[in-house]
């Protein structure tokens, strides 16, 4: 063997050291690591037709391997890690030769490009990587950060280290609205930078926390991490749960784990809402503690004051406290009582199938063992019970066919039983109460009339629908009654607007912050799936800009407005009526209802269309076309090239020797630490997409294979990662800092800046490792999607 070592280990680390290399080299990543790939695999191929690279193979035909599988250890646990003294024999790193070995690859090459960039199931997924970034670098080019610094400013300024806390709440929003850490981080390097120097603030300090700020971008949902390694996660945690069922001896991972293995996008972003505003406090708690410790490095800055209205504190406390408490707390009260809830009295035209048992019993000896040892024995016991009172009542009943009378007492039934008031009409009043009372707050001397006004068409909807709308009413009829009251509303609600519009921390704050919800919130909610919401972002994002746009050369933007409340329109006629014109009976309402979302629609594309114009117009739209061409293109360009370095390890076993490593750790939480320390110190030297690629494809078998929660893993992994854009001395945020940074600071400025947050990282992964609740309580509360 060369240097002792044997041939897979040294393919592996000819790999590593080509791609090392091919990062330095000054090249563009995406050829790079192609070009890794193909220099490293002829390196191999002729040191191993040289004879040089010989593999030690375990032999499979000993009587000790025998000995093993019979003592019931599946042939995956036998390796030479587990048990070095098993027989081994020498054979070459290409047994059929390099040729096979080739041609193998280039056609595993067609299969997986084709699979995974051009038409396989994760393409769809990938789609909303381009509408995400289109998204925030159109919101970037808006000027968003810049209102937002210099309102945040004013807000946190006067506190102890407050630009710097200020600089972690904009990181945050611009997270959320963004999500590109090129553009965050250079945006506020611009913009804060000289600010806190000119303050006297700690050029480590200020460095610092802006490069750590811009990085949330990458676990604040919408991220284009999460939906990168989402993509692979789905698949990875599949078949790796599956292979797990098979060796416990089960015929499928439905059976083994009672439920389908299956992680979604969706599912991810929910998982990482919390750690992002955890990661997010970690750091503004750290700039306030430094400040304290260190005054004279973060001295509190007062600006001038922002307009609007002075309020006293007990207008404060009444109306941005007390009145919002009140409303959402009376509407789950109703809630909890009964008197808020669904109305929906759909009736399915088939009988419920009796519910199953908790699990699958009718199973061999060997799956129930290895289900008992999953569940537990309390578990196994009751599915057990659950299956024989099935079978006594004559076995699981199947579904049937409901007959007209059997429809008409179970519509009767659930007319009976639905609540007086419906769910989704006191979320959207509890919702404008709160802007009436938000903008009660912002100016508490204004007339209150037209506010009150509208609060009594809000409580006039619920009256009406209370009294006069039942579950059976049809949406025609529930739209004409509600009309009046909402109409009534509308009157308090144009006040508000005006009032709120006095405020420059809701002036700023509250478009970005519509389109956010809409986006997320369409997400978290289980209403869509990431691409039409990242579609939707794209959209919102390009009039949002426009209107900005418009506003400041003083022109009218009442045509995006008016596109705005016609998508609006569009989705609530789409909720309510039954668009479907193909059906034999189509009620008039249903058809008005169908050319209203027709002309909504339209107006919509026009609203678009002229948006794109004027940024067009104004010089905005084409530096936004050709950075979104650039970055989905190193994107998928990087997936391409990290599938044939991947097919090069795998061509060797290099692949399988690793996973066998790994796998030879009892501990899985063993396991996983080693991973994300290699992932940490990977993170020092390659970007997010190298690792993402070319390293969880090929552990991602082992981590995902366990009993983990594969969104906590996932979002472990995510926030792993987002350090490597910290770590000296490649981390990309430095780049972008240093880059836009003055003279006077220095480059060790930077790195001694983020040590700091390197660390606070590393607490963040400890106390989602210690309380992994943080990533799965939402998805556990929330819909999946």
């Amino acid at each position: 063997m060369l240097f002792g070592l044997d041939g897979i280990e040294i393919g592996l680390i000819i790999v590593f050291l080509c791609l090392f290399a091919g990062i330095l080299s000054g090249f563009p990543v995406a050829f790079a690591i192609g070009g890794a790939a193909v220099i490293s695999f002829g390196i191999i191929a002729a040191l191993d037709s040289a004879g040089l690279l010989i593999h030690q193979a375990v032999d499979t035909g000993s009587a000790a391997y025998a000995a093993l599988t019979a003592q019931g250890i599946h042939p995956n646990d036998i390796s030479v890690f587990r048990f070095p003294d098993l027989p081994r024999y020498e054979t070459a790193l290409f047994p059929q030769g390099w040729e096979v070995a080739m041609d193998r690859n280039v056609s595993f090459i067609v299969n997986r490009i084709n699979e995974r960039v051009l038409a396989g199931q994760s393409i769809e997924t990938l789609l909303a990587v381009l509408m995400f970034v289109m998204m925030g670098i159109t919101l970037e080019r808006s000027k968003i950060a810049n209102d937002l610094l210099t309102t945040m400013a004013r807000v946190f300024g006067p506190l102890p280290g407050g630009l710097a806390v200020a600089v972690v709440v904009v990181g945050a929003f611009l997270a959320a609205s963004t999500g590109i850490v090129g553009a965050t981080v250079v945006t506020m390097g611009l913009l804060s930078l000289p600010t806190m120097l000119r303050n006297r603030y700690s050029p480590e300090l200020a460095t610092g926390v802006i490069a750590a700020s811009g990085t949330l971008g990458q676990i604040i949902p919408p991220s284009i991490v999460i939906v990168l390694l989402g993509t692979l996660a789905g698949d990875l945690y599949a078949t790796s749960q599956e292979s797990r069922a098979q060796m416990a001896g089960c015929t499928d991972a439905l059976t083994y784990l009672g439920k389908a293995a299956v992680v979604s996008v969706g599912t991810l972003f929910q998982a990482a809402i919390l750690p992002g505003i955890l990661l997010a406090v970690l750091y503004a708690g750290y700039a306030f503690g430094f400040a304290l410790l260190y005054p004279s490095k973060a001295p509190p800055v007062s600006f001038a004051a922002a307009s609007g209205p002075a309020k006293s504190r007990a207008d404060k406390f009444r109306w941005f406290l007390a009145a919002p408490l009140g409303l959402i707390g009376g509407a789950f009260l109703l809630g909890a009582v009964g008197i808020v809830g669904s109305q929906d009295v759909t009736v399915s035209g088939f009988s419920e199938q009796t519910e199953g048992a908790v699990l699958r019993t009718n199973v061999s000896d060997q799956c129930k063992a290895s289900m008992i040892e999953l569940h537990g024995q309390q578990k196994w016991d009751r599915a057990v019970e659950q299956q024989r009172a099935i079978e006594a009542a004559g076995g699981e009943v199947q579904a049937h066919q409901l007959s007209p009378e059997e429809r008409a007492l179970a519509r009767e039934a659930r007319i009976a039983a639905a609540a007086p008031l419906s769910s989704s009409l006191m979320v959207v009043v509890v919702l404008l109460g709160l802007l009436l009372s938000t903008a009660r707050g912002v100016v508490p001397g204004a007339d209150p009339r037209p506010l009150l006004i509208g609060a009594g068409g809000l409580l006039l909807a619920l009256a009406v629908d209370a009294v006069l709308i039942s579950p059976v009413t049809s949406p025609g009829a529930m739209f004409l009654l509600l009309a009046i009251p909402f109409g009534i509303a509308l009157y308090g609600l144009r006040h508000a607007v005006g009032l709120l519009a006095q405020s420059d921390l809701l002036r700023v704050v509250f478009p970005p912050l519509v389109l956010i919800v809409a986006v997320l919130g369409s997400i978290l909610g289980g209403i869509t799936n990431p691409t039409p919401a990242a579609a939707l972002g794209a959209g919102g994002a390009l009039m949002l800009a426009a209107y900005r746009k418009l506003r400041e050369e003083n022109r009218s933007g009442r045509t995006i407005i008016w596109a705005s409340f016609a998508i609006v329109i569009m989705i609530l006629a789409g909720v309510n009526f039954d668009l479907r014109m193909g059906r034999a009976s189509v009620p008039f309402e249903d058809w008005v209802a169908f050319f209203v979302a027709q002309g909504a629609y339209h107006f919509a594309m026009f609203g678009i269309l002229y948006a794109c114009w004027v940024l067009l117009r104004s010089g905005v739209l084409p530096p936004v076309v050709r950075e979104t061409a650039k970055v989905t293109t190193m994107v998928f360009a990087i997936l391409i090239g990290s599938q044939l370095l991947n097919l090069v390890v795998i061509s060797f076993g290099g692949e399988h020797y690793i996973q066998q490593f790994l796998r030879s750790f009892d501990d899985e939480f063993k396991v996983f630490l080693i991973v994300m320390l290699v992932l940490f110190v990977l993170g020092f030297v390659l970007d997010f997409l190298e690792i993402i690629y070319i390293v969880v494809p090929i552990v991602g078998p082992v981590i995902y294979g366990g009993t983990f929660d594969p969104a906590w893993v996932t979002i472990m992994i995510a926030v792993n990662l987002q350090t490597s854009f910290l770590t000296p001395p490649f981390g990309f945020a430095l780049f972008y800092l240093r880059g836009v940074a003055p003279r006077e600071v220095t480059t060790m400025h930077i790195y001694r800046g983020v040590v700091p947050f390197v660390l606070i990282q590393v607490a963040g992964l400890g106390i989602l490792w210690a309380f992994p609740e943080i990533v799965t309580i939402v998805p556990s509360l929330l819909p999946a999607r």
